[in-house]
């Protein structure tokens, strides 16, 4: 069976067309800065890479690209979208209707788009990718895997806010989590590396959208994006963790619309706000060149993880690991050092050589003297995402 996988995040479509049950990669590749000057495709099949840049204004015009070069009569792997037989999508928000992966149909897709309230970021893409797929690969079953399903473990005096009991009981309003499936492979990956069942894991998502996940025994306990991937850590453009009376003072003093509050939190703040750019390798740079803001914006995002951990050590009442994932996550080993600097306290000691070399395999690049692990993990969504679809059609 040939299963494609489609992984629309905020700026990027990753893809991957694999054989299963054989988890064989027929070709892979990646869309990115979707909407900026830059954005470019990278295509990876038999055996030769193509970059290109490109204008991709939108997903849609991205998703058109992807099943373009499919198909090319030169680097192409099928000869026609009959082929594909089943499409598997990433579905950030599944709110309470979804704990489990499901084959898409008209009713599923009207209430992924009635949650796109709570993940405007995401759903939308994640809609236009079904939608646009099943134009394309119209004789293919499309199946939807939900970024929320992993943290369905995640206890209630974790996930409930302390607000009127109505609002959870009556209008389902409480901590989801989000990035599941990445949380959920990278942490498997970490257990069978520790070869430790029992085991308390924290798991550091850092992309475009980023999360941290404290993993005990293999079961999610707590996350750091709750109702809404917008809380929690610093990212691309979201704000993180805020103040909420800042958003009363915004509109009632300073005169904000609660539209343009929300604009504002979800794509204008962040990194890009911090400093100007939304892309940590272009903040990495500037801040190699003395620039100031980018200086204190890796300073400000490296500090709030740095709080999570010592929330999780404390929850979970231990630490085997850490892991790090995701685009900055497996690339940055200057955000990797300075999260890991001055946590002697936990034992968490990170080997400088270690930690700057490249690498897609798993990797400890804790120093000899650490008690805890520190793993670098690369993720792989896309493989998580044809393995439940298809268990779910087998």
């Amino acid at each position: 069976m040939q299963i494609l996988v489609l992984n629309s995040g905020s700026s990027s479509i990753k893809f991957q067309l694999f054989k299963m049950p054989e988890a064989y990669v027929i070709c892979s590749g990646l869309v990115e800065r979707i909407g900026l000057d830059n954005a470019k495709i990278s295509y990876e099949a038999k055996g030769s890479t193509i970059e290109k840049v490109d204008e991709i204004k939108n997903h849609k015009q991205g998703l058109q690209l992807i099943s373009k070069y499919l198909m090319d009569s030169k680097v192409g792997v099928i000869q026609s979208s009959s082929e594909i037989q089943v499409v598997g999508h990433r579905v950030v928000h599944g709110g309470s209707t979804f704990s489990k992966t499901v084959e898409i149909t008209n009713e599923v897709k009207d209430k992924i788009e009635k949650l796109s309230a709570l993940a405007p970021l995401h759903n939308p893409a994640n809609l236009q990718g079904i939608l646009v797929a099943e134009d394309i690969f119209s004789v293919a079953k499309q199946v939807a895997v939900f970024d929320t399903a992993f943290h369905q473990t995640i206890p209630v005096e974790a996930y409930k806010y302390a607000i009127p009991n109505s609002l959870l009981e009556e209008d389902n309003i409480r901590l989801y989590g989000f990035h599941g499936t990445s949380h959920k492979y990278v942490s498997q990956k970490a257990i069978a590396h520790l070869k430790k069942e029992n085991s308390t894991i924290i798991t550091i998502h850092l992309g475009n959208g980023c999360s941290m996940t404290a993993v005990k025994n293999g079961k999610s306990i707590d996350h750091t994006l709750g109702f809404a991937p917008m809380n929690g850590l610093i990212m691309g453009t979201r704000s993180g963790d805020i103040d909420p009376a800042i958003i009363f003072y915004m509109v009632n003093t300073l005169g904000y619309t609660l539209d343009e509050v929300n604009t504002l939190l979800q794509k204008e703040s962040g990194m890009l706000g911090l400093t100007g750019y939304s892309d940590l390798r272009d903040i990495q740079t500037e801040a190699e060149k003395g620039n100031s803001e980018c200086i204190l914006a890796l300073k400000m995002n490296a500090y709030r993880i740095k709080k999570f951990i010592g929330a999780y050590v404390t929850v979970m009442n231990g630490l085997d690991a850490i892991v790090f994932t995701a685009g900055i996550g497996e690339n940055s080993d200057v955000m990797r050092r300075l999260v890991c600097e001055d946590l002697d306290f936990f034992g968490i000691k990170l080997d400088d050589k270690k930690n700057v070399i490249r690498s897609k395999e798993v990797r400890d690049i804790s120093s000899s003297t650490s008690k805890v692990n520190i793993l670098v993990i690369p993720t792989n969504e896309e493989l998580e995402i044809a393995r439940q679809s298809w268990e779910l059609l087998t």
